[in-house]
């Protein structure tokens, strides 16, 4: 997707040096400078902040995220722990967490695997392993059943065509396919769904998406919405709008995360911190364009203190 503005951009006159210290300084005597970690941390990319942490071992013999862990507390500890691991090794952290204890979150799972690219899939899997000592389809296979897992073992093989032709012939052929499927017969088969969500590149998606509305006289996500139910639904209805739009799809879920009574902050960290060097100036633009309000606003009457303050400084 061409139009993909990051936030958070690599700091120009990087100096490891004088962030090190300028970090030490701030945890040390009575009392943590938050707001010091705030001003490095939140302006400095991922390969900065590795860099970072590399440095503060080799001169301190101290683990930065040992030290931070024992100053900081809450959500703004668990969002300045976010943004010391490589984006890549703090998706697979969170694929764990989703899986782990009672119950599994899928929503996380969803969010992951359904918006991730073959190279991210591919590279998830593998950290997943160095990491957890685990395999990342094996606990998917045990963490969720029937359609959905078929679903997300087959997003985790990352075979999705990631070209940007469009093949109207396929287009119309895949949309009959998926009105046979769906709204022509009783109960959906999901494995023409699924197979054709999970491998068709979105631009092929999106004509086939025009191409099921012209031959049904119904979009795509009521269809959906009215021949499948809970996590499945989700999971095609995640697909879909990606297809069409992922930074109004990541957009759609910070707003959902601040709706009603509580707020969920891991997702409001996951993606702000995730998206923060991908497309999170363009996800900004699509949260005031769809809710009619800024992202900063939002998150501003939601958060408060120094998580607020961070969330804030990545969004710039």
């Amino acid at each position: 997707m061409g139009n993909c503005q990051p936030t958070i951009f690599p700091y120009e006159d990087f100096d490891v040096v004088a962030d090190i210290k300028a970090i030490r300084k701030a945890c040390k005597g009575l009392g943590t400078d938050e707001q010091a970690i705030i001003d490095i941390l939140a302006y400095r990319c991922a390969a900065q902040r590795m860099a970072i942490k590399q440095a503060y071992f080799e001169k301190y013999d101290d683990e930065l995220v040992e030290v931070l862990k024992s100053e900081l507390s809450g959500n703004f500890e668990k969002a300045i722990l976010a943004m010391l691991d490589p984006p890549h090794v703090y998706a697979a952290k969170e694929l764990r967490r989703a899986m782990k204890g009672a119950g599994t979150d899928e929503d996380v799972l969803v969010e992951i695997l359904c918006t991730a690219s073959n190279a991210e899939i591919a590279s998830y899997k593998e950290t997943y392993t160095q990491v957890h000592d685990r395999d990342l389809e094996s606990d998917i296979e045990g963490d969720t059943g029937g359609n959905v897992k078929r679903l997300l073992i087959a997003l985790l093989q990352g075979t999705r065509d990631e070209g940007y032709e469009v093949d109207e012939g396929l287009a119309e052929q895949d949309a009959l396919a998926l009105f046979e499927a769906g709204e022509a017969r009783f109960g959906t088969d999901e494995v023409t769904f699924s197979h054709i969500l999970a491998t068709r590149n979105y631009l092929q998606l999106q004509a086939t998406f025009k191409a099921y509305e012209a031959l049904s006289g119904t979009e795509i996500l009521d269809a959906i919405e009215s021949e499948t139910s809970g996590t499945l639904k989700d999971c095609y209805i995640t697909l879909v709008r990606c297809a069409k739009n992922p930074q109004l799809y990541f957009a759609r879920r910070l707003n959902a995360a601040m709706k009603g009574a509580g707020t969920d902050e891991d997702t409001l960290v996951r993606i702000i911190v995730c998206r923060s060097e991908i497309d999170l100036e363009t996800i900004k633009d699509m949260y005031l364009e769809k809710y009619d309000v800024s992202l900063k606003d939002a998150l501003s009457s939601e958060c408060s203190g120094d998580f607020k303050r961070l969330l804030l400084a990545v969004c710039h």
